[in-house]
C-alpha cells in the first residue's frame, strides 16, 4: 500500500519559483531561490508546467466549493453566491428553489458543478523535455484566465487553434473582432518554413542587418544557432529542412536563459545578454570575439551604438555597463538607479544613452560623465522598454503602469524638461513599443504598443491619439513589428497567432497560428534590397520564418 501523502516546503517553494518566473517577477524568483537554496534541490530542475500553482488552487478551489455545498441528500446546485479563494462564502439560495439536489435513484449523487466541465480544465500545457522553464513573459493574467472556470464561464477560445505538430499557416475569413482579413490567400506553408533544432523555448532572434538570410537565434538553453536561410527559395518545405551552420553552447549554468542579441551595423558582430550575468560578443561566424562577467546579476539588454565603438548594458544587478568594444573593456559601471534594477538601454546618440529601470525613472546619461544629465519623471511604475525614434530626436517609455510615454530628447539635450505627451488606453502592463520607420510627409510619427490586455494599439506620436486598437489576440501580445516600410504592422501573442495589420486602415491582412497556448515570443522583420523575411522565436522550440513576398495583398511592405 502506498504511504501517506506528504507535501513539502521545498515543493510548494518550487511551485512558488515556478509562478513567480511565469507572472514576470523576477526579483521575486531570485530572491526565493537564493534565500530558499532551491539550487540544491533536486526539484528545481523539474518541468513545472506553465501555470501549474492556479491550477492546482483552481482544483482545491473546486473541491472546497462541492464541500461547502454537499448536503445530506446531495449536491446543492443553485447557490447564487460566487465562490473565491479568499472570501469566507456563504451560501445564498432563492427562496422558492430547493437548496439541493436529491440523491439518486442507486445512492450515488450526481456531482453536476456549474458550468460545462471542459471550461473548468485549462489547455494542456506543452512539455519540456530538459527542464523548468524559468525565463518566460509574464503569464499572471494569462494563466489565470485559462485556468479553471469556476464559476462557470468558459474562456473565450481561440479561432482555428492548430498543432505546433504541424506547424501550418491558418486563414482566417470574413470579420474577426472589429478587422476584416483581406488578401493573403495561398496554398498551406507556401509562405511560412519552421526550422527545428532548438531543444528548448526560443526567446530571441535577429537578422544580420548586413547579410541577407542570415539569422541569429537565442533559447532558454544558452544555445545560440546561426542559420543562412536562402533567399531565393520558391518551396518552403526546402528551408524546413535546413539545419544550423552553427551552434554555440554559450555555458553549462542552468540559469542562462537568452534575453537580447544586438547587431552592430555593419553586421560583424552581435551582442548576446543572458540571465547568467556574462556578456558576449560573437562574430558574424559564431567565433567569440570578447566575454566579459563584470555584472553580478542578470543583463536585460546589451545594444551597440549607433557607431559601433560601445555597448551599454542593462542588468538586474542595478547597473548599467558600457563597454569599448574595439579596446574589450569596461569604460564605466553607472548605478543611478539607486537599489532598483536597470530593466532596459538604448542610445541616443555615440556618447549620450538612456537606462530605465525598477525605480520608474528613465535616465538620460553621457559617457563623459557619472551622473544623469536628465532624469525624467512621470511613470508610477517599473519602467520596462525605452526606445528612440529612427532619427533619435524623440524617446518612448513603456512601463507597467499601462502607459506609455512620449520624449522630446531635442529640448531634454538643451536642459530643459518638456512635458511628455502621455499615451493612455491600455489596461494592464505593456511589453513592447515600435516606432514606425516610415513617416510620410505632411503626417506624424506612428508608434505601435503591445500590453497583457491582449491588444495592440497605434498612435499617433505627436497629439498622443490612439487610432487604432488591434483586439485579434486572445491572450497577452508579447511582440511587435513594422514592416521595412512601415506599411503592415506584425504582432505576436500567447495564443501562438501572429497577426499582420495594414498601418493605415487597420485591417488584418493575414494571420497564422502556431498552436494553442505556445507563444510568440519576438518577431524580426527585415529587409536587404528586394528580399523581406520575418523571424519568429516560438515557446516550442521552433524558430519561424515567413515570406512576406508570398502573401497577396502585402507586396507594397516587402
Amino acid at each position: 500500500m502506498a504511504g501517506p501523502m506528504t507535501i513539502t516546503a521545498e515543493e510548494i517553494n518550487c511551485l512558488i519559483h515556478a509562478y513567480f518566473q511565469d507572472s514576470g517577477f523576477q526579483h521575486s524568483a531570485f530572491t526565493l531561490r537564493m534565500e530558499g537554496r532551491l539550487d540544491n534541490s533536486h526539484h528545481i530542475k523539474k518541468h513545472i508546467p506553465r501555470g501549474e500553482l492556479v491550477e492546482l488552487l483552481s482544483k482545491a478551489l473546486l473541491y472546497s466549493e462541492v464541500e461547502a455545498h454537499w448536503k445530506e441528500e446531495g449536491l446543492a446546485t443553485n447557490c447564487k453566491n460566487s465562490f473565491s479563494l479568499l472570501d469566507h462564502h456563504v451560501c445564498s439560495f432563492d427562496s422558492d428553489e430547493q437548496p439541493h439536489r436529491p440523491a439518486q435513484p442507486n445512492g450515488g449523487p450526481t456531482l453536476a458543478l456549474v458550468g460545462d466541465a471542459k471550461s473548468k480544465r485549462k489547455s494542456v500545457t506543452p512539455s519540456s523535455e530538459d527542464g523548468h522553464v524559468e525565463k518566460r513573459p509574464r503569464r499572471d493574467d494569462e494563466d489565470s484566465e485559462s485556468a479553471m472556470a469556476v464559476d462557470g464561464t468558459p474562456k473565450t477560445t481561440p479561432k482555428e487553434v492548430k498543432s505546433l505538430v504541424e506547424l501550418q499557416p491558418s486563414f482566417t475569413e470574413g470579420v474577426t473582432k472589429k478587422h476584416k482579413t483581406k488578401g493573403a490567400i495561398l496554398p498551406k506553408s507556401e509562405a511560412v518554413s519552421v526550422l527545428r533544432a532548438h531543444k528548448s523555448e526560443v526567446f530571441v532572434a535577429s537578422w544580420n542587418p548586413a547579410s541577407p538570410g542570415s539569422l541569429i537565434t537565442g533559447a532558454r538553453d544558452a544555445t545560440i544557432m546561426y542559420w543562412n536561410i536562402p533567399t531565393n527559395s520558391q518551396d518552403g518545405s526546402l528551408v524546413s529542412s535546413l539545419l544550423p551552420t552553427t551552434k554555440i553552447s554559450l555555458t553549462d549554468s542552468e540559469k542562462a536563459d537568452l534575453t537580447s542579441l544586438d547587431w552592430n551595423k555593419d553586421g560583424t558582430l552581435v551582442a548576446i545578454g543572458s540571465l547568467d550575468s556574462v556578456l558576449r560578443i560573437c562574430n558574424a561566424s559564431g567565433e567569440t570575439y570578447m566575454i566579459d562577467g563584470h555584472h553580478k546579476g542578470p543583463i536585460f539588454a546589451a545594444k551597440f551604438s549607433p557607431s559601433g565603438r560601445w555597448i551599454v548594458t542593462a542588468s538586474l544587478d542595478n547597473t548599467s555597463c558600457v563597454w569599448d568594444v574595439k579596446d574589450k573593456r569596461l569604460h564605466r559601471q553607472y548605478r543611478n538607479h539607486g537599489e532598483a534594477c536597470c530593466l532596459d538601454v538604448d542610445w541616443i546618440d555615440d556618447s549620450i544613452f538612456v537606462s530605465s529601470g525598477g525605480d520608474c525613472l528613465a535616465h538620460i546619461v553621457s559617457l563623459s560623465g557619472t551622473k544623469p544629465i536628465q532624469t525624467l519623471r512621470g511613470h508610477t511604475a517599473e519602467l520596462n522598454m525605452v526606445k528612440c525614434n529612427p532619427s533619435r530626436t524623440r524617446l518612448i517609455s513603456g512601463s507597467e503602469d499601462a502607459t506609455a510615454r512620449i520624449w522630446n530628447l531635442e529640448l531634454i539635450l538643451v536642459d530643459k524638461t518638456p512635458t511628455p505627451v502621455v499615451l493612455k488606453g491600455h489596461t494592464k502592463c505593456l511589453t513592447s513599443v515600435k516606432w514606425c520607420p516610415y513617416t510620410a510627409s505632411e503626417t506624424h510619427e506612428l508608434v505601435a504598443t503591445a500590453s497583457f490586455d491582449m491588444t495592440a494599439r497605434l498612435w499617433d506620436s505627436v497629439t498622443g491619439d490612439c487610432l487604432r486598437v488591434l483586439t485579434d489576440h486572445t491572450k497577452p501580445v508579447y511582440s511587435l513589428s513594422f514592416s521595412p516600410e512601415g506599411f503592415q504592422l506584425a504582432t505576436g501573442g500567447g495564443d501562438g497567432y501572429l497577426q499582420l495589420y495594414d498601418v493605415k486602415t487597420g485591417d488584418k491582412v493575414w494571420s497564422w497560428s502556431a498552436g494553442a497556448r505556445l507563444g510568440i515570443f519576438e518577431i524580426d522583420w527585415k529587409k536587404w534590397g528586394d528580399v523581406s523575411r520575418v523571424a519568429l522565436a516560438t515557446e516550442h522550440r521552433a524558430v519561424v520564418v515567413v515570406d512576406p513576398t508570398k502573401l497577396l495583398g502585402i507586396q507594397k511592405a516587402t
